[in-house]
């Protein structure tokens, strides 16, 4: 990763010396990492160097797109709206099945953008503000926290699209500068979590009460993997928690093909529908991801049936929502900028 000397000497938030005076504990995320001089955390962007913890990725980008925000996935949030999109490397989670691994567990090549570089770039005609995802973005903290400050200041808006991995302080802290953000709900087992992810699971689903009692607005995806999360007990366990935390929350569910470490054959066209009507019979809001030509990418209306948004791919074909309420019969949804 060809960081530059200014990034190296970005001090990261959270961490504090130790006793021994040779390494310093990463407080981020719930790893709570000791380091050595030296030594990164399984993020691989925050160091010990000489004593003090480093953001080595302050201000550096790997990818940059102007991308739909139903892409995020956002669906219920300025649909319709175009946003720049950033990402720069590593991630706190190694997951074998990510499918954005060359930037998330390799250091791909990068270049400087600095807050300010990155927000008037936001100033285009028609562009919603600033999504920081592609990687993990919790990790980019300091960077994220600066950015987002500066959009607001100038009318903006900024998402993150996260894993949830997350400290509970540090992460109230960043929500404050948060209008939305899509949370990856990677399974509802621990299990899962151990084995896939290297990680815990409880976390993640304390993220999403948090960023829900935060105000902030949030919608949830969870990849449906063969063999791992697909049976029919998983997703009525994952729906009835998705229920118990908002039964309006949108909850994508999208389908899993090989990647990376993972070579179970891609999720069956078949158990994304089962995932879909095991849902729908709770939540109010299910769609389908990563599937093109078998539906579920609608917004149907609860109050009358009514298609609500019509979806093609990323595009919107019909939005019959205004001010947050279906136009045929005036049900209030869930949703921001319409």
């Amino acid at each position: 990763m060809d960081t530059a000397s200014v990034a190296e000497l970005k001090e990261a938030l959270y961490w504090k010396p130790l006793d021994d005076g040779q390494k310093v504990l990463c407080e981020l995320c719930p790893f709570m990492c000791k380091l050595a001089e030296g030594r990164a955390g399984p993020c691989k962007i925050r160091k010990n160097v000489a004593g003090k913890l480093r953001a080595l990725t302050y201000g550096r980008v790997s990818s940059m797109h102007l991308d739909p925000i139903e892409k995020k996935p956002l669906f219920h949030f300025y649909p319709g709206s175009w946003i720049l999109s950033l990402g720069t490397v590593g991630c706190n989670l190694s997951c074998r099945l990510c499918q954005n691994w060359t930037i998330s567990q390799e250091m791909a090549p990068t270049q400087e953008l600095s807050p300010g570089q990155a927000v008037e770039l936001a100033k285009r005609p028609g562009n919603l503000g600033i999504a920081f995802t592609y990687n993990e973005p919790f990790i980019w903290y300091e960077y994220i926290i600066e950015t987002a400050r500066l959009v607001r200041d100038a009318g903006m808006k900024t998402v993150m699209v996260t894993n949830g991995y997350a400290s509970a302080g540090p992460w109230r802290r960043l929500l404050k500068y948060i209008d939305a953000m899509n949370i990856d709900v990677k399974a509802i087992t621990p299990e899962y979590y151990r084995k896939i992810c290297r990680a815990k699971l409880e976390p993640v689903l304390e993220a999403v009460k948090i960023a829900k009692e935060e105000g902030v607005f949030v919608e949830v995806t969870n990849l449906v993997v063969t063999n791992w999360n697909d049976s029919e007990e998983d997703l009525e366990r994952i729906t009835d928690w998705f229920a118990s935390v908002d039964r309006d929350m949108p909850v994508h569910f999208s389908r899993y093909h090989p990647d990376y470490l993972m070579t179970e054959p891609a999720t069956p066209l078949f158990t994304l529908r089962k995932a879909y009507d095991v849902a729908r019979r709770k939540l109010r809001y299910v769609y389908l991801g990563n599937a093109p030509g078998i539906g579920g990418e609608d917004t149907i209306c609860p109050g009358c049936g009514a298609v609500a948004v019509q979806r093609l791919g990323y595009s919107i074909g019909k939005l019959a929502v205004k001010d947050g309420r279906c136009i045929a019969c005036g049900y209030s949804m869930p949703f921001v900028g319409t």
